[in-house]
């Protein structure tokens, strides 16, 4: 069966399409035109004509279906070199990878090409769609939510961004073009211009496919918001929360957010211990026991891909584990890893580490998205651990106050004690038992005001260089401060006793004297540190009655900028005090550390001497040293 023959008609057809093939048989034998095989199949099958009213939609026509043949109506023939155009510009722009369509000022699609059909849905574009229609009504999410209005009505470009039901993101672009019409239908001098100065008439439309920029803005939107909620602590719960509890949330969040946002299924964080170097656990999911106990360092080498972006400060995407001589295995039937550091002002704070069971499962977005929620696991982290630190702070200020307040006292009812004790020894033994019972009572007093400060004070929040590591040697020593001055003492308390001395004070040498005796004599303090001028004694003369009970006198002797007009530091050096044994008010916590670690040293590896073997005359400051053999 032969098909109607058709012919597309470019102009004003006047009497309607059934007048148009004797139309066509008088123009044809008039010569004017010639339309081969139309005039004969003329008298056998009347042709189809198609009529369109401008070069726009012949183009259109042309590009959707065949014709056997054209009629151009003379008005129309200027427009041809125009419509030429058209044709080799929709010949280029037909396979573009953009939509790219041509729109009429009522919005309804003139040509479109491939990307644009393929996009919503269509092989052919549908007669006198509109735009929106043909891509089934999408939101438009701004900025301009009238694109084509406003570039059609001010000449000027506009842009906008749609949203599709099938969760598709398109950026449009309308641009309005001029083009020649009757001066009669519209009124120039009132009609918008495009910028060349035609009137406004259509829009060329071109509409970018923005799905995958869009959908990686709004994941990396979610990491944001998911690590400002990882330390978003409200006051409460800051109050009510202990710090373990506290690591335990911010451990379940980090899980969550890592498994169920960026969809990572093995996942393993270590911290960073500062000083050694030691690659910690923080946080193991699906990695297998005997990895998750893996001693791991900071280290470039023999310390798998963790200790290398632990050491480096690099991020690592392991693409086959088979042929990555830096892989340890966490899971073992793990293919590829992503590790990335955790990093704060510059400085490294641990690692995150996941894998997967396929060779080259991580790329380039992963890498980015794995780093930004990193830098929010580095700031939660350092958060909860300023936290940490000021609530410690709080307490450990708290409890210094308290024992601030009470030490001083304390120290009054020891040195009354003993001095009432000196009066009852081998008198009556009953009541210097009870005023034993009462030294001790008060000295608990203060160890457990200190014990109750160690323990509200995490070991977490203890600054690095305050830990008790590095002055180990001070904890649990008892140390004499005889000083008239209170402030002394009472700085001798605050500084000390944040190391775990355990301090006691005398105003004066008899006292200091009473309190070793009373103390048990020997090995009663490890360090004694005293004024050069006390109300009674001098520094020397105190070290002197001291050696009498002690076998050694760990001695260290105060001087206010080097005043010291008595010699006594000179007599007691020459009695045994140790070079280092002085201390210069006011003196800095350095250097009373420093002197008070020099003297337990000393007591450590020098043997002990009797104390009748080097002492002179304590009553008389100026006799010769008595030398005992």
């Amino acid at each position: 069966m032969r098909r109607s023959r058709r012919v597309l008609w470019i102009g004003t057809l006047e009497g309607g399409n059934e007048d148009a093939p004797s139309r066509l048989a008088a123009v044809a034998g008039s010569g004017f035109a010639r339309l081969e095989g139309t005039i004969d199949a003329i008298d056998n099958d009347a042709p189809e004509i198609i009529k369109v009213d401008s070069v726009l939609h012949a183009a259109n026509e042309l590009s959707q279906t065949p014709f056997d043949g054209v009629w151009i109506d003379s008005d129309y023939l200027p427009q041809m070199g125009q419509w030429a155009g058209l044709l080799q510009s929709a010949e280029m722009l037909r396979d573009m990878p953009e939509g790219v369509a041509l729109l009429d000022d009522h919005h309804r699609i003139l040509w479109a090409n491939r990307r644009l059909l393929h996009w919503s849905g269509h092989v052919a574009l549908p007669i006198g769609i509109s735009f929106y229609e043909l891509l089934n009504n999408p939101e438009i999410m701004g900025p301009d939510f009238c694109p084509f209005h406003t570039a059609m009505a001010t000449g000027v470009e506009s842009s906008s961004t749609l949203h599709s039901s099938d969760n598709r993101y398109f950026q449009v672009h309308a641009a309005p073009i001029g083009m020649e019409t009757d001066a009669n239908e519209i009124d120039a001098e009132a009609s918008p211009k495009d910028p060349v100065g035609n009137t406004a008439r259509h829009l060329i439309v071109t509409v970018g496919d923005i799905t995958e920029e869009i959908l990686q803005q709004q994941k990396i939107a979610a990491i944001h918001k998911a690590g400002r909620e990882l330390a978003d602590l409200r006051p409460r719960e800051i109050f009510m929360m202990e710090v373990d509890d506290r690591i335990e949330l911010l451990k379940e969040n980090i899980r969550h957010y890592l498994r169920d946002l960026l969809n990572f299924e093995v996942i393993e964080i270590r911290l960073l211990e500062q000083v050694t170097g030691n690659l910690v656990p923080l946080l193991s999911v699906g990695i297998d026991q005997e990895a998750a106990d893996r001693k791991l360092y900071a280290q470039p080498r023999g310390n798998g891909i963790t200790g290398y972006v632990a050491a480096s400060g690099v991020s690592y995407i392991c693409q086959d584990v088979v042929n990555d001589p830096l892989f340890i295995p966490g899971v073992a039937a793990a293919k590829s890893s992503l590790t990335v550091p955790l990093v704060l002002h510059d400085q490294i704070l641990g690692t995150i580490n996941v894998e997967s069971f396929e060779t080259a499962a991580f790329g380039d977005s992963d890498l980015q998205f794995l780093e930004i929620f990193a830098r929010d696991v580095a700031f939660a982290l350092n958060t909860l651990e300023l936290l940490v630190a000021q609530k410690a702070n709080a307490a450990q200020q708290s409890c210094d106050a308290i024992h601030s307040a009470v030490a001083l006292p304390v120290d009054e009812i020891l040195n009354d004690a003993v001095n009432v004790m000196e009066g009852y020894i081998g008198h009556q033994g009953e009541v210097v038992d009870r005023l034993r019972r009462i030294l001790q009572n008060a000295r608990d007093i203060k160890q457990t005001i200190q014990q109750i400060g160690q323990r509200m004070t995490p070991l977490e929040a203890v600054p690095a260089g305050v830990g008790s590591e590095q002055h180990a040697a001070l904890a649990g020593k008892r140390i004499l401060v005889v000083d008239e001055d209170g402030s002394v003492r009472d700085d001798a308390h605050r500084l000390l006793e944040r190391y775990g001395c355990i301090v006691e004070t005398a105003h004066e040498g008899r006292e200091a004297v009473m309190m070793v005796r009373g103390s048990g004599g020997e090995g009663s303090y490890d360090v004694i540190i005293s004024d050069i001028k006390l109300p009674d004694f001098s520094g020397y003369q105190l070290m002197c009655r001291l050696g009498e009970i002690m076998p050694r006198v760990p001695m260290v002797l105060m001087t206010g900028f080097g005043y010291d007009p008595g010699h006594s530091i000179v007599k007691a050096r020459q009695a045994g005090l140790h070079p280092k044994g002085v201390l210069f008010k006011p003196f800095r916590l350095d250097q009373l550390i420093d002197v008070v670690e020099t003297i337990l040293e000393v007591n450590r590896s020098s043997p002990k001497v009797k104390s009748s073997d080097k002492w002179s005359d304590p009553d008389n400051e100026n006799g010769s040293i008595l030398e005992q053999n």
